[in-house]
């Protein structure tokens, strides 16, 4: 069991119901302004880079993954109740049951099982694996009950990893483990930083939407 992981569990499980409710109340208008707020936050935490390294090349890459969280946010605002729970379950599907099963199988399948550690030293090709098939699995059996045809969906798992193995190689490139940590530091913040699991070991509101605002633009590009 990881360091934080009862923390990071409870916020997730909180961060969900919450979520549910306002999804599937007053036309999902709640949610959208939900993400927003989260998408705003992760911002904020992004600039907080700058703190420690202002540098053009490195300016660049922040304004990519700001402009990522503007994009999502738009996407977000654009679609249903439906599309949401799509987006949700492709891309938290892949996340969830990618920690589940690379903390349970990590290593047993495969011996050199960390194909993204120059990135991400803790994801296992166990992990990755299961995570996708749970992603594919959750969007098509919610397609198949709905009879919807967001086919589409189908890729937010894969794209979820993209944008996951992004934010990582950014903390990573700037030497610092969470985004949580620049910004809990500051006392407006500190507060709410809880509500996310950062200061039990999470990465911060950065680190539990970089996913889904990575694969929201792409899918806004396509749809």
């Amino acid at each position: 069991m990881t360091k934080g992981f009862k923390t990071r569990l409870f916020a997730s499980l909180a961060l969900l119901a919450i979520a549910s409710v306002f999804i599937f109340t007053l036309d999902s208008i709640p949610f959208k302004i939900f993400y927003g707020t989260f998408a705003v936050i992760a911002g904020i935490e992004l600039l907080s880079f700058l703190t420690q390294r202002a540098k053009i090349w490195w300016l660049s890459l922040i304004l990519i993954e700001i402009a990522l969280l503007v994009f999502s946010s738009i996407f977000v605002a654009k679609i249903n109740a439906l599309q949401i729970v799509l987006l949700i379950f492709g891309v938290c599907g892949y996340d969830v049951f990618a920690y589940i099963f690379g903390g349970l199988l990590g290593g047993a399948i495969f011996k050199k099982s960390r194909p993204f550690r120059f990135v991400s030293k803790n994801k296992t090709w166990e992990g990755t694996f299961m995570g996708l098939v749970c992603s594919f699995l959750l969007v098509g059996i919610t397609l198949l009950a709905t009879g919807a045809t967001e086919y589409i969906f189908l890729i937010a798992g894969p794209l979820a990893v993209v944008g996951d193995l992004f934010e990582s190689f950014l903390k990573r490139r700037y030497k610092v483990k969470d985004s949580s940590e620049i910004v809990v530091k500051n006392k407006i913040f500190d507060k709410f930083e809880i509500l996310v699991g950062g200061r039990g070991g999470h990465g911060g509101y950065l680190d539990r939407i970089d996913s889904i605002a990575f694969t929201a633009t792409i899918l806004l590009l396509l749809i």
